[in-house]
């Protein structure tokens, strides 16, 4: 082979070289966590992804739940501050409020920091990510803020096993959690994990006690458990006057009452969420469009 030849074919390896590099997906740049409050996991990026405008209510509309909020507001608060807080899991009934609390209460912590004071910052973690809670603690774990960890209607499934890598981020581990990182949660099921699958290790184990514990120990990593029930119907109707009054709803108080009344029955429950769906209801009927 001559020289000739040679210098053909490197500078076509060369070429094939730079083109496949070209191919290739880019490795995003790590984000600046200074650029927001709240962000999403990108499990599959390995990135967090700034949310700048965040799908929350103000605090002060959230009834019927005084108790379990100023629970979590003084547990988050305490962590903000440097001092001992527990991870929370928030459990019960559907549609009352419980990732709006999460999410109002994180923005109060927020309002009220003083000049100069770092702010807490909330990253949201889909369920079908939990596997890499490892990965994002450490990148969490250098940066020099705190964060709360949601995760939003977290369950298991039977045959899911993801629920131990959980358990082993909470509290496990030769390292265990750090310190500047907390993890809330929000589930329908106070032990997170559907009632036939705990039966069915009870009945299949040789020891059956043994296999409940493996099965609740993961609920107990979560400190705190704040129930959530549904509400009553002045609870339901306080929610609606709070909202119409806020969203400066122009209507008669009793007509105002039927309908909302009326609107829970066609729905077959009363919760936070309905009382919100009818406030977006009403709002379009009149006109009025809701405030940010």
């Amino acid at each position: 082979m001559n020289d000739t030849t040679l210098e053909t074919l490197t500078e076509k390896l060369d070429r094939l070289i730079e083109a496949v590099g070209r191919l290739a997906p880019t490795k995003p740049a790590p984000t600046d966590i200074a650029v927001a409050d709240c962000f999403i996991w990108s499990a599959e990026l390995g990135i967090l992804e700034p949310v700048h405008r965040v799908n929350r209510v103000d605090i002060g509309l959230i009834r019927g739940v005084d108790r379990v909020r100023d629970i979590l507001s003084d547990n988050t608060e305490r962590f903000a501050t440097g001092l001992p807080a527990n991870n929370v899991l928030l459990w019960g009934a559907r549609g009352m409020g419980k990732s709006s609390l999460v999410k109002a209460v994180h923005a109060s912590i927020n309002a009220a920091r003083k000049a100069g004071e770092p702010p807490l910052k909330l990253v949201e973690i889909h369920r079908e990510d939990i596997d890499t809670l490892p990965r994002l603690m450490t990148q969490l774990k250098a940066a020099p803020y705190r964060f709360i960890l949601f995760c939003d209607d977290l369950s298991f499934d039977h045959d899911d096993t993801s629920y131990k890598s959980l358990k082993a981020a909470l509290e496990g581990g030769v390292e265990g959690r750090p310190a500047n990182v907390i993890f809330y949660a929000t589930s329908n099921r106070r032990h997170l994990l559907p009632r036939d699958m705990i039966d069915n290790e009870r009945s299949t184990a040789i020891n059956p006690g043994e296999a409940i514990e493996e099965k609740v120990s993961l609920s107990d990593r979560f400190g705190l458990w704040l129930g959530f029930h549904k509400c009553s119907q002045d609870d339901y109707l306080d929610m609606i006057n709070a909202y119409a009054t806020y969203h400066e709803l122009d209507i008669d108080p009793d007509q105002l009452r039927a309908e909302a009344l009326e609107w829970a029955t066609t729905r077959g429950g009363r919760s936070g969420r309905v009382a919100w769906q009818f406030t977006q209801d009403l709002a379009g009927r009149l006109g009025k469009p809701l405030k940010d």
